[in-house]
């Protein structure tokens, strides 16, 4: 799967949110990284909520709280990256 630039900046900008320190410092690591963990981009709220529903378990959780998951990046376009590290 490609990354465009949006997903990579923005898995750039915000690793932290998932992980507890950096995990890629350049744009080409960033990518790499997506690459590697296949990353999946969403093109709206309902294919995240189907995504996480269907390959993690978030029983219990409403789709707020699964939109607000530490793998879900809210891409600036309107999508959605899932990242599970």
């Amino acid at each position: 799967m490609m990354y465009d630039d949006i997903c990579v900046d923005t898995f750039l900008k915000n690793q932290l949110q998932l992980f507890p320190e950096p995990v890629a410092e350049t744009e080409e690591e960033a990518l790499y990284f997506l690459e590697d963990v296949c990353a999946v981009v969403c093109d709206n709220k309902k294919d995240v909520i189907r995504y996480m529903k269907d390959m993690l378990d978030v029983s219990g959780l409403s789709e707020n709280e699964i939109l607000a998951a530490e793998e879900v990046f809210h891409l600036p376009d309107g999508r959605f990256m899932i990242v599970e590290g």
